[in-house]
């Protein structure tokens, strides 16, 4: 790869010609249309929070250096930025007037309301920069190599980097757009940043069952998205038919792993509500998250709602009350061991060899409390299960 330095280009260079596409939160075109801010591998802009984006202003004013930028060559007087895109954002952004700053007496001020010679320390700010050249592989190598210092990209920004093409652009337009209409539905069930590709990795991991740089690859050069947005919207049209109540708990769930192994059954919905209610409601219960997936596996695996277990006093104090009879009577102190013929009939465990034990299970009823807890020697506890 071939770099060439230059420090001749200001920030009145770039913000000539500056689009930036406030529905999409993009900065788009700069350096009087040769430039591209965010091509296809580039993440979302992410300094538009008060903070970041005014401290680049903040920078150029107190003469701080802004660090290195870089740009590709991709034809004749034609370039990308490859690193440095928030911050050519930023002040492309306050030049043209899309947010302020505070000066020293806390007054916010946009850039037409600063004193000419500010305007002018702006503007007249030399940048430095590299101009990249080479193939495709080595810029997609050297853009991921000068990305982990910093905001370090996430997994899937640098899959859309590795994967550039018409397939991210598409796949970016419909899921890591915040103006999205469809958001507010999906932030029920998937959590995760818009802008930073969370929504867009959800997706792929669904459609591509967890093989999303695979699923990417292959898909790099289409022209459209169907099968990602119909498997996606099929996913979360699935949970909300099943599901009629929205809980908080419900964000972040592996409903794409949910729906391969489930949705084939059929559910009656408001029964599904009963069962949730009634398990929302159970002092018992301690993963809320856990009963989703128990109601749709049928309500059998109680690990997934991690029932509360029996406190050190309870299982104490059985375990004394067992013992004490099992001496009198010579026979174990598991009382599935005493009824047994085998050499366990008349051994008194310890107690670290037992397990405290629902005498009648949770799931028929059984509470976690002193008068449904026995003591088993650890085998039984295990093998006795739910019965």
């Amino acid at each position: 790869m071939i770099t060439t330095l230059k420090t001749d280009i200001s920030v009145a260079d770039i913000c000539k010609g500056f689009v930036y596409n406030e529905y999409e939160g993009k900065g788009l075109f700069g350096l009087s249309g040769k430039l591209t801010i965010q091509p296809e591998y580039q993440r979302n802009y992410i300094y538009a929070d008060g903070k970041r984006d005014v401290a680049v202003i903040d920078s150029i004013l107190k003469g701080y250096p802004l660090g290195l930028i870089y740009f590709t060559k991709v034809a004749e007087d034609k370039y990308e930025v490859l690193d440095g895109q928030q911050r050519i954002t930023s002040f492309g952004r306050y030049v043209t007037g899309k947010f302020a700053i505070k000066d020293s007496n806390g007054i916010p001020r946009y850039f037409s309301g600063l004193a000419t010679d500010l305007q002018d320390k702006i503007m007249q700010t030399k940048l430095t920069i590299y101009i990249c050249e080479g193939t495709e592989s080595e810029i997609k190598e050297w853009f991921k190599t000068i990305n982990i210092a910093g905001v370090p990209l996430n997994e899937q920004e640098l899959s859309n980097a590795i994967h550039s093409g018409p397939f991210v652009t598409k796949a970016k337009e419909e899921f890591s757009n915040s103006q999205n209409a469809n958001i507010q539905k999906w932030s029920t069930y998937v959590s995760g940043n818009v802008i930073r590709q969370d929504y867009l990795r959800i997706a792929l991991e669904w459609v591509s069952k967890g093989r999303v740089d695979e699923y990417m690859s292959r898909h790099r050069y289409d022209d459209n998205i169907t099968e990602l947005k119909t498997y996606f919207t099929s996913v979360i049209d699935w949970v909300s038919s099943v599901f009629i109540d929205i809980e908080s708990e419900m964000k972040g769930l592996a409903w794409g792993e949910f729906y391969e192994s489930y949705h084939h059954k059929a559910y009656v919905p408001d029964e599904v509500s009963d069962k949730l209610h009634e398990l929302y409601a159970d002092f018992y219960v301690k993963d809320k998250k856990g009963i989703y997936e128990y109601i749709l596996g049928g309500c059998t695996d109680n690990k997934l709602l991690n029932i509360r277990i029996f406190d050190e006093p309870t299982k104490k104090t059985v375990y004394t009350r067992q013992t004490n009879v099992a001496k009198s009577k010579n026979i174990s102190n598991c009382p599935l061991c005493a009824m047994g013929n085998d050499n366990n009939k008349n051994r008194v465990w310890k107690i670290t060899e037992m397990d405290a034990d629902h005498v009648t299970a949770w799931s028929k009823g059984g509470a976690t409390e002193i008068h449904n807890c026995q003591m088993l020697c650890k085998v039984h506890n295990r093998a006795k299960g739910n019965r």
